[in-house]
């Protein structure tokens, strides 16, 4: 029954907390911030209503210090703190799948589908070789077809996702193409 974190993702968490306050007697000062660095630690006046709150555009991977004051003007209530790790972000492209190879086209696709990715570029080209051509997917899709190809050759296929923040994560596979029919 003490404050602690809910719903807990990469980059916020819920808090929650027993009802101490009610909008007339009172309200909360809530600190927060990665335990790691005091100085971007921040400060938010909540109203004495509430009992939880959603805190979003965390860093992954960090733990955050977070301290609920109860500022009273009946009783004394002491501060309650907990501590919070943030989960590790998810990266996205983590595996890329060929499927459905012919002697001039292959089909590539890839997971996860994350929000935090803006388009993902597929590069793909003739190995030996650096005659490589991109195309570039909406962030919202996780497959595309590749076609125009040389029969019997294999290509080196990067899948880049490029996120929001303008991070980009690759992975790369081999795709093979069938040999194509005598006399075309």
């Amino acid at each position: 029954n003490r404050l602690h974190a809910t719903d807990v993702t990469s980059s916020s968490f819920r808090l929650v907390w027993p009802p101490l306050l009610s909008q007339d007697t009172g309200y909360y000062s809530l600190e927060y911030g990665p335990g790691a660095d005091p100085a971007a630690r921040r400060t938010l006046q909540l109203s004495g209503a509430l009992s939880s709150l959603v805190l979003q555009n965390l860093a992954p991977e960090t733990t955050y210090e977070v301290a609920l004051i109860p500022e009273s003007n009946v009783h004394y209530f002491p501060p309650q703190s907990t501590r919070v790790t943030t989960l590790p972000e998810e990266i996205s492209p983590a595996q890329v799948v060929i499927s459905h190879s012919g002697p001039r086209s292959f089909h590539v696709s890839w997971a996860p589908v994350l929000d935090s990715v803006a388009t993902y570029q597929v590069l793909y080209g003739p190995l030996p070789g650096n005659s490589a051509k991109v195309l570039q997917v909406d962030g919202s899709h996780n497959s595309t077809v590749v076609e125009h190809l040389a029969p019997n050759t294999t290509y080196l296929v990067t899948v880049t996702a490029v996120y929001r923040s303008g991070k980009e994560k690759s992975l790369s596979a081999k795709a093979c193409t069938l040999e194509g029919e005598r006399g075309q």
